[in-house]
């Protein structure tokens, strides 16, 4: 699979990059290659980077708005730093990536440990620490210590540190055993522990913490061995100038602090809160939105909505419950007021078709009454808010925010404004007065969060023909390779 993006900026670069990286390689204490390698010049006079990466969640994937991933994001940038465009080949299994730097492609970027053992490669300066963890299936008794691993099946990825993570251990625990795949990515190793295949896995640290809110049957355990260092690779034949400019480049962005705020938007900070309240979702999805999710898509297609955002919103409003009611009166799966029933047509609120088509009806209504100033995601998501507050409290909000300094047309702006409306020094100053105005931003960030989970399960089973609800087979052997004890150091 290929997938290209091309970014312009001054012609003129190129050439100043080559003055500039023979310049430092004068001045450097490290002696240059016997014969100047020819990476870097390449890659400038053709005029793209390739690069050999991972289909994943943590390192590159399409996204709702394109391609994105943490890696993703920083190759990107680097590409756009050499002037040049960027092609990713993510064709290689994990256990394939350095091979196929070193027979072809500039770079390789997939979730990569440093590895000294590793010949004709060289590898750039750490970018984040790697630290394998074990995770096991719930419902097993929790492992606690090293000695626990021997009554567990347990599966890793073939080519990563979270396996030479086991193969160390084994040094010290010879009787140890486990399965290795190099045909599963992370998602698919840890749906092998949900479904039975398996009882635990050793992954990253990191992954595990992207998607533990997707497999919440699985809990973590403790940390396996030493965090590892994540890096680039480059062939070693030619790859010295580029070295040199990947090491000038993420040393720029640890620096200015870029590099760790990449790290939390796309790799986060567990949230235990958020974990449980997602255990709870996926119940749920599995249990109650089966029921609903024909009428979700039929109102998204009729009034210009993904279906998983609305089933999101309806979520958040009842739980997916056909005959919730709030103490207000408000009742519903999309918990509509009287008065809002009444203007949208809705005869019976408590009917589950009626009530998804005037929610979504009233939701795309209040989108087309924002300021045409207001675009994008942002629109959408203070639609959202005006669904749950009502429209004349986020204006009141958004005024509030233009005069504090802020842009009245950013969601990120108007949402640090709107716990304001709580306040009475505030909310004097407004038309519509006193509003619980940190409850809009919980409900919007809540639909995020919702649909972010939606959009990963209908994603996953299509990518892996719907793992969550597989049974264990005897098909899930082949996927692995058994790595027995270790009998010489048992004898030994």
């Amino acid at each position: 699979m290929l997938s290209s993006l091309v970014t312009r900026f001054g012609r003129y670069r190129r050439g100043y990059l080559l003055l500039g990286t023979a310049l430092l390689l004068t001045l450097l204490p490290v002696p240059p290659p016997a014969t100047p390698d020819k990476g870097l010049a390449e890659i400038l006079a053709r005029e793209f980077l390739s690069v050999h990466t991972r289909n994943t969640p943590t390192t590159y994937y399409e996204g709702r708005q394109g391609p994105t991933g943490f890696e993703y994001d920083l190759v990107r940038r680097f590409a756009n730093q050499l002037d040049v465009s960027l092609t990713l080949d993510t064709s290689q299994r994990i256990d394939g990536i350095i091979d196929a730097v070193r027979l072809n492609g500039d770079l390789g970027a997939a979730t990569l440990p440093i590895d000294p053992t590793q010949n004709g490669v060289m590898f750039s300066q750490p970018i984040m620490p790697l630290q394998p963890v074990l995770v096991y299936r719930r419902g097993l008794p929790p492992p606690k210590t090293l000695d626990d691993l021997q009554r567990l099946q347990i599966g890793t990825l073939s080519g990563t540190g979270s396996n030479q993570a086991m193969y160390e251990l084994q040094r010290n625990i010879p009787a140890l055993s486990w399965k290795a795949s190099d045909r599963i990515e992370v998602a698919e190793l840890l749906a092998q522990v949900t479904n039975g295949s398996l009882d635990a896995a050793v992954v990253y640290e990191h992954e595990f913490r992207i998607n533990r809110l997707f497999f919440p049957e699985v809990d973590q355990g403790f940390a396996i061995g030493k965090p590892l260092s994540l890096a680039w690779v480059v062939a070693k034949h030619n790859g010295h100038d580029l070295l040199l400019q990947i090491n000038l480049f993420l040393d720029e962005l640890k620096s200015s602090g870029e590099l760790e705020r990449l790290q939390t938007k796309y790799l986060g900070r567990d949230n235990y809160l958020e974990y449980v309240g997602a255990r709870t979702f996926i119940d749920h999805m599995r249990g109650r939105l089966p029921t609903y999710k024909e009428l979700f898509q039929e109102a998204a297609k009729n009034y210009g909505f993904d279906w998983k955002l609305l089933a999101a919103a309806g979520y958040q409003e009842s739980h997916w419950q056909p005959d919730a009611t709030s103490p207000t009166g408000v009742r519903g799966l999309m918990m509509l007021t009287l008065p809002t029933a009444s203007d949208l047509g809705v005869e019976n609120r408590l009917d589950p078709a009626q009530s998804i088509d005037g929610g979504a009806r009233y939701l795309r209504d209040i989108k087309q009454r924002l300021p045409e100033s207001i675009t994008g995601i942002d629109r959408l998501y203070m639609a959202l808010a005006a669904y749950n507050v009502g429209l004349g409290h986020l204006y009141d909000a958004r005024n509030l925010t233009e005069e504090r300094g802020g842009n009245p047309d950013l969601w990120a702006d108007v949402s640090e404004t709107l716990p304001l409306l709580q306040h009475r020094e505030w909310f004097e100053k407004t038309r519509y007065g006193y509003a619980r105005g940190e409850e809009p931003v919980i409900y919007v960030r809540n639909i995020r969060r919702y649909y972010e989970i939606l959009t990963y399960v209908d994603r996953s089973q299509q990518q892996f023909h719907q793992l969550n609800e597989r049974q264990p087979s005897s098909d899930d052997s082949l996927l692995f390779d058994v790595i027995p004890p270790n009998e010489q150091a048992a004898d030994s």
